[in-house]
């Protein structure tokens, strides 16, 4: 069967939006039999979906929620979504989604999964970060009778908390295997842990009293990148081995949005200089080639665009990870990474989005 064209979108028929909390929702899609190949799944993985407000071009991306299921696809997908001050896509679901709509959406992608195998996994996640865990965790203990995992959340109040029916019904089904731990930031609970931020210091004196920290196969953290960050810090200053730990950002605060070192792409004193004047691109796109000249300033995904309205893409913004392409050949620069792992920029992937050219011709494989 042919593979999945990378750029393309697909209509889907809102089946359902469900109210979660008084900002979130969970949007469920119905996949029709001829589009349920293209629409499987790991466990984790997002979808990006479209939308024209006002001759605009919206793309936003969402995480699955559900858990992956039969072998002949899935005949529904449900993605959480939370409102995000002045977002046009959030406010849109919130306010005016409803259930018969059709919205265009991108076949699932990412690599911020976990295939289900027997082991200890663990996650740290913080607000909306729940969405893919939670695909995650009831896929994972479905599926493996040898599999555990300890789930440790943060979130404003007990009402800003998005899925705890879901999370309940895990616990009862399979108490010996599925630890919870829930956090406040800015409410009391009347039993559990004191209300506070999830930093580095208390993540590192929180963790090994909950679990054994280096004896867990995996470790998974999704949110905002505050907590991302010092999650990652915390169990690298307990000795967690770094390919043991995935990470997945939802937001990232503005302070840092211009910060390539807090990115992970190095210092910006550190950078190439910039792109020469006569540089052109190559890019390699659903098993087709072409070249063109990279415009002053331009990103090496608008010129992609400029020629191939189909390239991959989302949020423009280094974080989700949609445009991830293999650089064949040449040298680029980077301005933001929120997206990429460690291997991944060592294996020789970009983000397409963040990229500039430092020498004259760029090669890129979105196919890889």
């Amino acid at each position: 069967m042919t593979a999945p064209r990378h750029g393309a979108f697909h209509p889907l028929r809102v089946a359902a939006v469900d109210r979660l909390t008084d900002d979130a929702v969970a949007v469920t899609f119905e996949v029709p039999p001829e589009l349920r190949d293209t629409f499987r799944h790991a466990p984790g993985q997002h979808l990006t979906i479209r939308l024209f407000l006002e001759g605009a071009e919206i793309r936003r991306t969402y995480s699955i929620c559900a858990p992956v299921t039969g072998a002949d696809g899935p005949h529904s997908l449900r993605v959480g979504i939370r409102l995000v001050e002045e977002g046009a896509f959030s406010t849109y679901a919130l306010k005016e989604l409803a259930a018969g709509d059709t919205l265009e959406v991108m076949p699932p992608a990412g690599r911020f999964i976990l295939e289900p195998h027997p082991g200890y996994y663990a996650a740290v996640v913080g607000g909306s970060g729940i969405t893919p865990v939670l695909s995650i965790v009831s896929t994972l203990l479905s599926r493996e009778r040898e599999a555990r995992f300890c789930l440790v959340r943060s979130d404003r109040s007990t009402a800003s908390a998005m899925f705890l029916d879901e999370l309940a019904d895990l616990k009862d089904r399979w108490p010996g295997r599925f630890q919870l731990v829930q956090t406040l930031t800015r409410e009391e609970q009347q039993a559990g842990l004191p209300s506070g931020r999830l930093d580095e210091p208390r993540l590192t004196d929180l963790l090994p009293a909950l679990l054994p920290v280096k004896r867990v196969d995996g470790w998974f953290l999704c949110g905002p990148y505050g907590l991302v960050d010092g999650a990652a810090r915390a169990l690298h200053g307990l000795g967690v081995r770094r390919d043991r730990v995935h990470q997945e950002i939802f937001h990232v605060e503005e302070t840092l949005a211009g910060d390539a070192s807090a990115a992970g792409t190095g210092s910006p004193a550190a950078r190439p200089a910039a792109a020469p004047e006569d540089s052109a691109v190559t890019a390699t796109l659903d098993g087709r080639s072409g070249h063109w000249p990279v415009r002053d300033g331009e990103s090496l995904l608008e010129t992609v665009l400029r020629n191939r309205a189909d390239a991959p893409y989302a949020c423009k913004g280094g974080v989700c990870g949609t445009c991830r392409a293999f650089l064949v050949s040449g040298e680029v620069r980077m301005d933001r990474n929120f997206a990429l792992e460690p291997d991944e920029l060592e294996a020789g992937y970009v983000l397409a989005c963040q990229s500039q050219p430092v020498t004259e011709r760029v090669e890129l494989d979105f196919d890889r």
